[in-house]
C-alpha cells in the first residue's frame, strides 16, 4: 500500500515539527502516535550519531497496515525550535499529550481511535500520557521499562560492563574502579543538582531529566493503564529488563500482550553471539526487526478494530 506523508506543526511552547504518514485509503483512518528514546532525537529517531530509523520504519509499516501515523523532532532536534538538554520527563510527556491532541484534530484521522507507541524513554511517555486520561485506544511498549530509573541505571552498569572491551575492563580493574559504584555516585550528585542543565564528571548533561527520571517508577502509570497494551522487549537488551515484560503483564489491570523477541536488542535489532554494546554500529545498518514490526502492525489493527488478530 503506497502512502504520502504531509508536514505538520505541533502547536505549543515551542511547537514541533512533525511528519504525518498517511495510508493510500478513504478517511478517517486509525492513527499512532509515535514517541522516540531518550536524548536528541528526530522524527525518525535519529541522533548525530547513531540513526536508529525506528519511528520512520515504523511510520512506513503502519502505513502499509493501513494505519496513518504522527512522529516528531524533539525539542531543540530537527525543525523544533528549543532547547532538549533544558527539557524534563514531563516536559517530554506534555508534549507527546499536545502531539495526540493534534493528531486527533486532523481531518483526515479517527480522533476516537488513536494508539500511542513509545521506543524506550518512548515508552515510558506513552504510558505517562495514557495514564494522564489522554484518550487513547491503546498503547505499544516497545523496550519498555517496569523499573524505577535509579534502580534501572545501576541494572544497566552491571550488564554493560562485562561487555566493554577488554583494555577497559582491565583499566577499570587497575583503577580500581566499581562501575555500578560509579554510576550511582553521579547519581548522587545528579540529585544535588538544581538547574537544567550541570556539568557532571566533565560531561554537560541535561540534569533536570536525570533527576526527574532517577525518581521515576514506571509502576505507577503501569497501574493506571486500563486500555490495552501491546509490550515487546529483546532478550538481549541491556538497558531495560527483558524479566519486566512480567512486572509489566502484572501492573497493567487492563488487557496486556507481551512479546519477548529472542536475541532481539535494545535496536530493536538482532544479535547473534553474547550481548555487547559494542555491536550496536553493526546493527544499525540493518532495518528494525521485521517480527517487531509485524507484531505492532497486526496488534494496532486488531486493537482498533480493522481486523481480529492476536500477537
Amino acid at each position: 500500500m503506497s502512502a504520502r506523508e504531509v508536514p505538520v506543526t505541533v502547536p505549543g511552547d515551542p511547537p514541533l515539527a512533525g511528519t504525518l504518514t498517511l495510508p493510500d485509503s478513504p478517511g478517517p483512518v486509525l492513527a499512532v502516535l509515535l514517541a522516540p528514546g531518550s536524548g536528541p532525537l528526530d522524527r525518525d529517531s535519529n541522533h548525530h550519531r547513531a540513526r536508529f530509523g525506528v519511528t520512520r520504519e515504523l511510520a512506513a509499516a503502519l502505513a502499509e497496515g493501513g494505519l496513518a501515523s504522527l512522529r516528531y523532532d524533539k525539542r531543540g532536534v530537527g525543525g523544533s525550535p528549543g532547547d532538549w538538554r533544558r527539557a524534563g520527563l514531563h516536559d517530554n510527556a506534555d508534549d507527546l499529550v499536545r502531539a495526540r491532541d493534534a493528531l486527533a484534530a486532523r481531518p483526515e484521522v479517527d480522533a476516537g481511535r488513536i494508539v500511542l507507541a513509545g521506543h524506550s524513554e518512548g515508552a515510558l511517555l506513552a504510558a505517562m500520557a495514557a495514564a494522564r486520561g489522554a484518550p487513547v485506544a491503546g498503547v505499544v511498549l516497545l523496550a519498555g521499562s517496569a523499573t524505577p530509573g535509579d534502580e534501572l541505571l545501576r541494572w544497566q552498569a552491571r550488564q554493560i560492563g562485562p561487555t566493554l572491551p577488554a583494555p577497559v575492563r582491565g583499566l577499570l580493574r587497575l583503577l580500581r574502579t566499581d562501575l555500578e559504584a560509579k554510576v550511582a555516585a553521579n547519581h548522587e550528585r545528579i540529585r544535588a543538582t538544581t538547574t537544567d542543565v550541570a556539568r557532571i564528571g566533565g560531561v554537560r548533561l541535561n540534569a533536570r531529566w536525570h533527576r526527574e527520571f532517577l525518581a521515576h517508577d514506571p509502576r505507577t502509570d503501569l497501574a493506571r493503564l486500563t486500555v490495552p497494551v501491546l509490550a515487546v522487549t529483546g532478550s538481549k537488551d541491556l538497558q531495560v529488563r527483558p524479566g519486566d515484560l512480567a512486572e509489566i503483564a502484572d501492573a497493567v489491570p487492563g488487557p496486556v500482550e507481551t512479546l519477548l523477541v529472542p536475541d532481539l536488542t535494545h535496536t530493536l535489532r538482532r544479535q547473534p553471539g553474547p550481548a555487547s554494546l559494542r555491536a550496536y554500529r553493526g546493527e544499525l545498518r540493518r532495518p528494525v526487526d521485521p517480527e517487531v514490526l509485524g507484531a505492532v502492525v497486526r496488534w494496532c489493527r486488531a486493537v482498533t478494530g480493522l481486523e481480529r488478530a492476536a500477537v
